[in-house]
């Protein structure tokens, strides 16, 4: 196993941790899960970066990377939500989206068509990982009575949709939906 798809499982290994986090009995869990979520947001940058760089793209990594960024996404959104810290239409609109392009990009690939990630895409992934730590490091800094928090999540939340419409628009042709 190369770098890069060991980077991607380390990810996948730190989801549970992050999970863990949100149980901890300390007064600055929230921080210690930003700091978790944001090392497995490292991994993310640094498996892709590496892998073509050194020419280290696996079927692995192309199958396990977007499986490994779901599910620290959709992990990180769901106990925001239940720590009564994140809106959970905000957390509906960004699962619904990944599944609804993980759904797609399966359609593609049986249809013979690979579709890479856009820049938006990755703008909206920055977003949501820059939303997340926010909720999480918000409530420790000193001026919690400012929404910030709240604002970074609905403008996530923004790109989360015009990404995903974006991304049906632009791959709509050459899929075959029936």
């Amino acid at each position: 196993m190369n770098l890069p798809n060991k980077l991607t499982m380390l990810r996948m290994l730190l989801v549970p941790l992050f999970v863990a986090c949100f149980y901890l009995p300390v007064p600055y869990a929230g921080l210690i899960a930003a700091g978790v979520y944001t090392l497995a947001y490292v991994t993310d940058i640094l498996d892709g970066q590496i892998a073509r760089r050194r020419n280290l793209v696996t079927s692995f990594g192309k199958l396990m990377d977007p499986i490994a960024d779901k599910l620290l996404t959709c992990t990180a959104f769901i106990m925001l939500v239940w720590i009564d810290r994140l809106s959970p239409i905000a957390a509906i609109i960004v699962l619904a989206r990944e599944f609804l392009i993980s759904g797609y990009r399966l359609v593609a690939v049986e249809n013979g068509k690979v579709i890479a990630a856009s820049t938006l895409g990755k703008i909206k992934t920055v977003a949501q990982c820059v939303a997340v730590v926010t909720v999480l490091v918000w409530p420790y800094l000193w001026w919690p009575q400012f929404p910030l928090d709240t604002i970074v999540v609905w403008v996530s939340v923004a790109l989360t949709i015009w990404s995903g419409v974006d991304y049906l628009v632009k791959n709509r042709i050459g899929v075959n939906l029936s």
